[in-house]
């Protein structure tokens, strides 16, 4: 079909009920990969459009025919703008809310106390993702000696996965008695969570000479070839000491791969928080700025209770919550969002 005829149906797109689109907006529907097929099928449906009226035009015995058939093409025409716009709308909610995601925990203030704790949430957001249906897998971490992490670094896949967990981000604080307190003393412990989406289009782009690149041999499962082999891949960035640690996948090139992409979501979180605090006076938003060192909210043990600070909401029986069943509070933090 020529740009002519499609300019053409573009200018009566008024008379059409607004059917038509733009030669621009085809183009582009052309070029993306979601579209292009429903796309060119719509360019042949206005190519038939210009021959039924030509035949119209030199034949008017066929006018009647012509206005049924012309009449079919414009609903057909009207079915697949509303699919190709509903799949743009859908792309624009994924590259808001991507489906990926990159969390991280933390042990802070409190030892040993602190890594098992760090580790008690990694559990809760786990078994939160089985009851999701998402998929989640430890890509590195760290030990302390009482058998916590010092921090691990989890990715998860699933349908909105950002979106429900986007607000877990800062500080957990915890309050109980540890294990190991012979005098019944509670403790006040904490770990930092964040939640870097993995996004399909990203600004930062990081040439070689901008990190440097270390290989190590894996450890824990994996079979014969992760301990013998050095798969396991750290980046640092140089300008801001930003690191991250691979050793999920069985290659070397695999967990390069995945710690770029790692190192990318830090680097982007990092600039989110600094866009966030530089306009923070200009923010309505009672969640907060998404900083990693802000204190969103307390789990203590003595009173059965999860509090979250930025909502000043309570829940009760700790330990389901713990077990993965914290929907209650992503609930009332996406609720106090749209408020």
């Amino acid at each position: 079909m020529t740009n002519q005829e499609i300019e053409k149906n573009a200018e009566n797109s008024e008379i059409l009920d607004g059917v038509n689109f733009t030669l621009k907006d085809l183009e582009e529907y052309k070029k993306n990969s979601k579209t292009s097929y429903l796309a060119q099928e719509y360019e042949s449906i206005l190519h038939q459009e210009n021959q039924t009226k030509t035949m119209a035009e030199t034949d008017s015995s066929l006018q009647e025919l012509a206005q049924e058939e012309l009449k079919e093409f414009e609903m057909r025409r009207q079915s697949l703008k509303e699919q190709i716009l509903d799949i743009i709308e859908q792309t624009k909610e994924e590259e808001k809310f991507p489906n990926e995601i990159i969390l991280e925990i933390r042990a802070g203030a409190g030892g040993d106390e602190a890594s098992l704790f760090a580790q008690n949430l990694a559990e809760m957001y786990e078994k939160f993702s089985e009851k999701q249906g998402w998929s989640s897998r430890v890509l590195g971490s760290s030990i302390s000696s009482s058998g916590g992490y010092k921090e691990v670094s989890l990715e998860i896949k699933g349908q909105d996965v950002y979106k429900k967990l986007r607000f877990e981000t800062g500080v957990h604080r915890v309050q109980r008695v540890p294990v190991t307190e012979k005098m019944g003393r509670i403790h006040t412990s904490t770990a930092s969570v964040a939640i870097m989406p993995i996004r399909n289009y990203t600004e930062i782009t990081l040439a070689p000479e901008e990190y440097d690149m270390e290989f190590s041999r894996s450890s824990g499962a994996g079979g014969q070839n992760v301990n013998k082999v050095e798969t396991a891949v750290r980046l640092v960035h140089k300008e801001t000491g930003i690191d991250v640690r691979c050793t999920a996948e069985r290659s070397q090139a695999k967990n390069r791969e995945k710690a770029m992409s790692m190192l990318i979501a830090k680097l982007q979180q990092k600039k989110d928080e600094e866009d966030a605090k530089k306009y923070s006076s200009e923010r309505q938003s009672q969640i907060g700025t998404a900083d990693r060192s802000e204190k969103i909210r307390t789990y203590n043990y003595a009173q059965d209770r999860i509090t979250d600070h930025r909502i000043k909401e309570s829940w009760h029986n700790l330990e389901k919550i713990l077990a993965g069943n914290i929907e209650v509070v992503i609930e009332a933090l996406a609720k106090a969002e749209q408020n």
